[in-house]
């Protein structure tokens, strides 16, 4: 079983910006000599705890400061950007760092409708998904659809495409085009077996890929004992519930104010988004992500480190890595 990451180079309670950026070349270069197969940067707009907006230029930054390991998108919101930009700025990826950049693709805005607009996104961009991948591929095989128009850099550089979802669309056109599919179980878990069940009895085999793929998201928070490890966790809902909650809000929560926030409903459903984690020690966690991936059915799984705090998200990364090791050795 494979294992990579998910990185949304968060920023942390007291931290900058400029921090998060610094503190995602740390986890990478410590995923790196993890043995993880690849780390991907989401992109989010408008969100003040989400830093990995600019994706192209966050997983740039991160392979200047890494050797081996794959980086790319999970996923860039392809509805927001025209095909040619992209296969330009992923071209010109594969161009400096070689046979080690992805393009993950998504059709949802990865914001709110106010900030969709501010994108200059029509709403309706999304229904021309299926036809701005192609676009897209071609421009990276150098096969242009539009006529005179070529991507340069992109041209020929050949980036693997994924395709991310958390519903049937997504799995329904991974399997059209015969392209690996990654499933958004870390936030949205109800449509997992469903969506991975339509992807592997529909895929079509394709010149980028012969065999169903799947990639499943499955959160993470590792620690030398389970009581470090569900402190960390719980410290990581009150923060994703305040986020959420607080997006629109003109001052931070209180701990008092959080307190009240995670009883209500609304705190409930975003907390059932975290439903696929495995928290605990380095074996229980092993023991976890096993029978998660044989359950859903996945070839590989990206993991989303929950703790807040970079020293236990790194140490979250390394028992998780060497815990599994040893559970594979076995």
């Amino acid at each position: 079983m494979k294992l990579s990451i998910l990185d949304l180079a968060p920023v942390a309670p007291g931290q900058s910006i400029s921090d998060s950026f610094k503190s995602s070349v740390r986890l990478a270069q410590t995923a790196e000599r993890h043995g993880y197969e690849r780390v991907w940067y989401a992109e989010h707009h408008n969100m003040p705890t989400i830093a990995s907006s600019a994706t192209s230029l966050v997983i740039s930054h991160v392979a200047h400061h890494t050797e081996t390991i794959r980086l790319g998108s999970g996923g860039v919101m392809l509805p927001n950007h025209s095909p040619l930009v992209i296969a330009e700025q992923f071209g010109t990826l594969a161009t400096i760092y070689g046979d080690r950049i992805d393009l993950g693709l998504g059709r949802a805005p990865g914001t709110d409708m106010t900030t969709l607009r501010a994108l200059r996104r029509d709403p309706s961009a999304a229904d021309s998904f299926p036809h701005d991948v192609l676009e897209l591929q071609a421009y990276l095989a150098g096969e242009s659809r539009v006529p005179t128009v070529q991507a340069t850099p992109g041209a020929g550089t050949n980036v693997p495409l994924y395709i991310l979802g958390s519903s049937l669309f997504g799995a329904k056109l991974a399997a059209q085009l015969g392209l690996p599919y990654s499933f958004a179980s870390h936030f949205a878990p109800a449509a997992l077996h469903e969506a991975i069940r339509v992807y592997r009895d529909e895929f079509t085999p394709s010149d980028q890929l012969s065999e169903p793929y799947v990639i499943a998201g499955v959160g993470v928070a590792a620690a030398e004992t389970a009581e470090k490890a569900h402190e960390v966790f719980n410290v990581a809902k009150r923060h994703r519930v305040a986020s959420f909650l607080g997006r629109n809000a003109k001052k931070e929560f209180t701990e008092a104010e959080v307190d009240m926030l995670m009883d209500t409903p609304q705190a409930e459903q975003i907390l059932d988004m975290m439903r696929y984690t495995a928290v605990g020690t380095g074996e229980q966690v092993a023991e976890y992500l096993q029978h998660f991936a044989t359950a859903a059915q996945a070839d590989e799984l990206i993991t989303i480190h929950y703790p807040t705090q970079e020293e236990d998200r790194l140490n979250s990364v390394m028992i998780t890595a060497e815990a599994s090791a040893l559970a594979t050795a076995k």
